[in-house]
């Protein structure tokens, strides 16, 4: 009988819990019909629905607000710095008021834009700029292997730090849980900045997959800047088979716009470790002379009190009048976005979206054929990339705006993950972003195929995996 009295209570306190989660799924669920999903599943399969609540339930995340309120102080002083270099509104064609209002900060003039594609092109400049460092180097990335260019990486912070510069290194804990002690042990031995992965809050492990951070920061002396959707890993150099030639963009910045990109890896920082590293930071970075571009860093995440990344998109799709192109390697958007970018379309936009055709994670690639016919219908053009694997986050408007960054066009990079984007407010800049997203269009094959006439397994399996659109 004491079997029986256990289990009686172990089934209420479920059915307790069950509804705890449910009342808390209703109050915090950023949709309705987010909110009503949960509810349901909560309270009809309560045994399954809240250790998956546990996972992919939590939207809030009130603690990086509270770091946010840490950096205070710098953000005055840097809206203040920002207020000294702001563009004329006057001279841009393009309203960038929502662009400031997401990011917290006015554009700024003065600004190097420089465009760099793919792995070597990449790396190279990455790699030489940290070997010109003198004061101190900050480094992020979502990835980070024990690899051929991963101790390439390596080399150059331990080299950076013989020259006894100071560097700050960040993973985060999902994307980079197979970085091997040795590496860490090898930079710590160095004096190199860390995070230790295992007091770290957030995440701590590949199967609690909220809250990562996916931005990709390299900043040295607070005048030079990349971020973009590279990674350090062999496929991102084009050496994995499975994927080939590796399609990636990043961009490196120079000017003020630096220390918009610096903020946000001081926030993260102080979030993971409680140490205030601000004071330690160069915030004063001199215009770029004569060719200067306004610039803008926009960084999201759960912490925002609207959903930033999915109204950065939306923003940019509104403000198009004669084209919207995109690059992602996902495309799971929320209905803001596909709506913004079927009355696009209806208005006359050419709104054109860059996909890979081969699959890096399957369930995103799957469940993006849900969405093609509807935007076919109004004249979107779905391209599918064949030269390899495309992983830029890219996108540009008219002869407007270019925007290069690491958020992809899907919930994740929405709602769950920390992002960040640089945007551009040039028609030079914008006409090289076209070019080069034209080239890659030129390399990639137009989708005229109606969901029905797919293969069998991405027939009846996009509608399936469309489902897991909120966690995708």
């Amino acid at each position: 009988m004491a079997w029986i009295a256990i289990s009686t209570s172990a089934v209420l306190m479920m059915w307790v819990l069950a509804g705890l989660a449910s009342l808390k799924a209703a109050r915090t669920a950023r949709t309705p019909q987010g909110a009503i999903g949960w509810v349901v599943f909560l309270l009809s399969a309560p045994l399954v629905a809240l250790p998956l609540y546990l996972f992919f339930g939590q939207r809030r995340f009130s603690r990086y607000r509270a770091t946010r309120r840490e950096a205070e102080r710098v953000l005055n002083a840097l809206r203040v710095y920002s207020d000294l270099h702001t563009q004329d509104r006057d001279q841009l064609a393009a309203n960038q008021a929502p662009f400031e209002r997401l990011a917290g900060y006015p554009v700024c003039r003065g600004n190097g834009f420089e465009l760099l594609k793919n792995g070597s092109e990449i790396a190279d400049a990455i790699i030489e700029s940290i070997d010109a460092a003198e004061d101190y180097v900050l480094v992020h990335f979502y990835i980070v292997r024990n690899d051929k260019i991963g101790q390439r990486f390596k080399t150059a912070l331990l080299d950076a730090r013989a020259r006894g510069v100071a560097v700050w290194f960040m993973t985060d804990a999902v994307g980079s849980h197979g970085l091997s002690n040795r590496y860490r042990e090898a930079l710590e031995a160095a004096g190199v900045n860390q995070v230790d992965p295992s007091t770290r809050p957030g995440p701590k492990h590949r199967f609690h997959l909220n809250f990562r951070n996916h931005r990709k920061t390299v900043i040295v002396d607070g005048r030079v800047g990349f971020t973009g959707g590279m990674n350090i890993g062999d496929e991102y150099m084009g050496r994995d088979p499975a994927f080939g030639a590796w399609r990636d963009t990043q961009v490196r910045l120079t000017g003020p716009v630096v220390q918009q990109l610096q903020l946000g890896y001081a926030e993260d920082w102080f979030w993971l470790t409680e140490d205030p590293i601000l004071d330690l930071l160069t915030w004063d970075c001199a215009p770029v002379e004569g060719t200067g571009k306004p610039a803008l860093v926009v960084e999201t995440g759960p912490g925002d009190s609207t959903i930033n990344g999915s109204m950065l998109y939306f923003s940019a799709i509104s403000a198009a009048r004669s084209r919207i192109w995109l690059a992602s390697p996902y495309f799971v958007p929320d209905q803001d976005v596909v709506a913004a970018l079927k009355n696009a379309a209806m208005r006359g936009v050419d709104v054109r979206i860059l996909l890979p055709e081969t699959a890096d994670h399957y369930a995103p690639w799957l469940a993006a054929y849900a969405y093609f016919d509807d935007l076919r219908e109004v004249g979107v053009k779905i391209y599918r990339y064949q030269a390899g694997f495309v992983h830029q986050k890219v996108f540009v408007v008219d002869d407007t705006i270019a925007a290069v960054g690491t958020m992809n066009l899907d919930n994740r990079s929405f709602r769950l993950n920390f992002e960040s984007m640089a945007l551009c407010f040039d028609a030079e800049t914008a006409e090289q972003v076209a070019q080069m997203l034209d080239e890659d269009m030129a390399s990639s094959m137009l989708l005229e195929t109606d969901l029905d006439a797919q293969p069998v397994t991405i027939r009846f399996g996009a509608p399936v995996a469309r489902l897991l659109a909120p966690i995708l």
